[in-house]
């Protein structure tokens, strides 16, 4: 679904992404984990077109994306669910979700109404908020804005950056149970996320990050297991 080559990236003359080589394939959920600063956010916003790739390259569904415009790569199928949620404060719910299909919607075939059911569905609250303003709606329901925004545009792959940050552990473990249920309906997911711990239990794979670099990579339960993984990001002391 996305393979990244040897991408470098940054902002002005500051290199944040050194040779980052990863995959994610067709069906999983991929996260990636690492301290503040590692670059995890920078790589996000490259693959979505948001910062120039310096050198490298991104393949979605084996088509090159490093040169695209944000919105060409939305209608390629690839979505951003940003961090902290950025939702349109003054707009209603269902504007919100109306907006992220906006790329779609100019195709044919597009249901908008079918669309947002299918939202609905996912997201209960959503539906009895629709005419709600989305600045006003808590912190886990602008999350589940954010990201049913983000699958309005039927994306191959959802990206989410920090989905957990300043919620609640009851909220936490909901939004996480949404991601893997998102995974089992066929979605494929790569996931940022400092709650190293949530992230991989639900994971397929997962990559650690540190300075700009990929320095551990493997299955889930093998990074859960790491001693090094776990001395640094499960706060785990282990002899």
């Amino acid at each position: 679904m996305l393979r990244i080559k040897n991408l470098e990236a940054g902002y002005g003359k500051l290199r944040v992404l050194k040779r980052i080589s990863l995959h994610v394939n067709p069906g999983e959920i991929v996260t990636l984990i690492g301290a503040n600063g590692a670059g995890k956010t920078t790589l996000l916003a490259t693959i979505t077109g948001l910062i120039r790739a310096i050198a490298g390259e991104i393949q979605l569904k084996g088509e090159n994306i490093e040169r695209l415009a944000a919105e060409k790569i939305v209608a390629r199928g690839c979505s951003l669910v940003p961090e902290g949620r950025q939702v349109f404060a003054t707009m209603s719910v269902r504007e919100n979700l109306v907006l992220g299909g906006y790329v779609q919607y100019r195709s044919k075939g597009y249901d908008l109404t079918a669309e947002l059911d299918k939202i609905y569905a996912l997201f209960p609250v959503l539906a009895e908020r629709q005419e709600q303003l989305a600045g006003t709606l808590s912190g886990g329901e602008q999350q589940m804005l954010a990201m049913g925004r983000a699958l309005m545009a039927k994306p191959s792959l959802i990206m989410l950056d920090e989905p957990s940050t300043g919620l609640a552990p009851l909220i936490v473990k909901n939004i996480f149970q949404i991601i893997t249920r998102l995974r089992d309906e066929g979605n494929t997911v790569l996931l940022i996320e400092q709650n190293a711990k949530a992230a991989l239990q639900i994971a397929d794979r997962g990559y650690v990050m540190e300075t700009g670099k990929i320095i551990v990579e493997g299955a889930a339960d093998e990074l859960l297991a790491n001693k090094d993984v776990q001395r640094a990001y499960l706060g785990r002391d282990v002899e």
